[in-house]
């Protein structure tokens, strides 16, 4: 899909300010290290993740949204009578009905108008968000959106760090490792035109492709709520979700070069989904991409699932690391698996 009138006004973020740290996780399993045989260190040395954040216990998640949503208008220049259409596209929601989209709206304050609901596809549910607000923009259904997200690792890690002490073998705490790198945050990204407000980030085009077939290799559930009333778990086939992930990830970018003309040389810079350092440095290899061209947080942030990629972006933005005239690569990457990769003019 290629795009001729699309910006990203604005990318903005909120953060917890509790920071639970590699080491804080692991003097809490120090039972099952000791069983085990683990030195302390092992998180940290496997994942690349030294520390991640939380948000207090029995925070709304809308609350988190509200924030980064705030902050996404004032920099867009906005008000909130602008936004047509709000997706709320994180893992985490507050309920089954209603969608949580419609607490962000009354705290921002926008318009009976606006189309509003929840949007769902593990790791990718913002770009995705992002994608059908493009869309409608590029029609002329709609002239400004706002995608938002909130995920909150508390409860999970919670969860599973109680099981593997519960149950303390290598096949539980292996199946465990991914969820501990779990971080916390929200995130908002504001489009519109290009040709109304301020110069933003031109939309070039999107590709994706999935392997559906790898559905079963991470899983979280079954309950939906945050916090959950219903018994929860999540597991996850690092070794098997990277081997796919890269694989398939390698096919979608040569898709997004067919698509776009381009050569890996083009590409000024991009940005990834926060996994781990095996990941990315596995991942980018495969693409061909240098590592001076990609901006990591995960080893403060962890893996903050739907909000990890715009916030890295953000974040790269403050940091000068992204600059006007780059082109931009956004790679998502989620469980079920699916991969979806985008193309600006920053």
């Amino acid at each position: 899909m290629h795009y001729s009138c699309v910006d990203i006004k604005a990318i903005a973020y909120e953060l917890p300010s509790h920071v639970l740290t590699s080491e804080d996780i692991e003097e809490r399993l120090a039972p099952l290290y000791q069983k085990l045989h683990i030195r302390p260190g092992q998180l940290e040395a496997l994942t690349g993740v030294k520390e991640r954040r939380q948000w207090e216990r029995g925070m709304p998640l809308s609350e988190g949204a509200i924030a980064a949503g705030r902050k996404a208008l004032d920099l867009a220049a906005m008000k909130p009578e602008d936004i047509d259409m709000l997706i709320y596209g994180a893992v985490c929601r507050e309920n089954l009905e209603p969608a949580t989209a419609c607490a962000v709206a009354c705290g921002l304050g926008l318009p009976d108008h606006a189309h509003l609901f929840d949007l769902s596809n593990a790791c990718l549910g913002m770009m995705n968000g992002l994608l059908l607000i493009a869309d409608a923009i590029e029609s002329g259904r709609i002239r400004r959106g706002m995608v938002v997200a909130c995920e909150s690792s508390r409860q999970i890690m919670d969860i599973t760090m109680d099981a593997m002490l519960a149950q303390p073998t290598m096949a539980s705490f292996t199946k465990g490792l991914a969820t501990l790198t779990g971080g916390s945050g929200a995130a908002a990204i504001v489009l519109g035109r290009k040709d109304e407000g301020n110069r933003g980030h031109a939309l070039l085009g999107s590709v994706l492709k999935n392997k559906h077939a790898c559905h079963d290799l991470c899983v979280w559930g079954p309950d939906t709520g945050i916090p959950a009333s219903a018994p929860m778990a999540m597991r996850t086939d690092a070794a098997a979700v990277l081997r796919h992930g890269v694989e398939l990830g390698r096919e979608t970018f040569q898709l997004f070069l067919e698509e776009t003309g381009m050569g890996e040389k083009d590409l000024d810079r991009i940005i990834c989904h926060q996994v781990g350092a095996a990941h990315r440095e596995t991942i980018l290899s495969a693409m061909g991409i240098p590592m001076e061209k990609d901006y990591a947080t995960f080893p403060f942030l962890g893996n903050m699932g739907t909000v990890s990629l715009p916030i890295t972006a953000a974040a790269a933005f403050e940091q000068g690391f992204l600059q006007p005239g780059h082109r931009v690569g956004f790679f998502g990457i989620g469980s079920g698996l699916n991969c979806l990769l985008l193309g600006l003019d920053w």
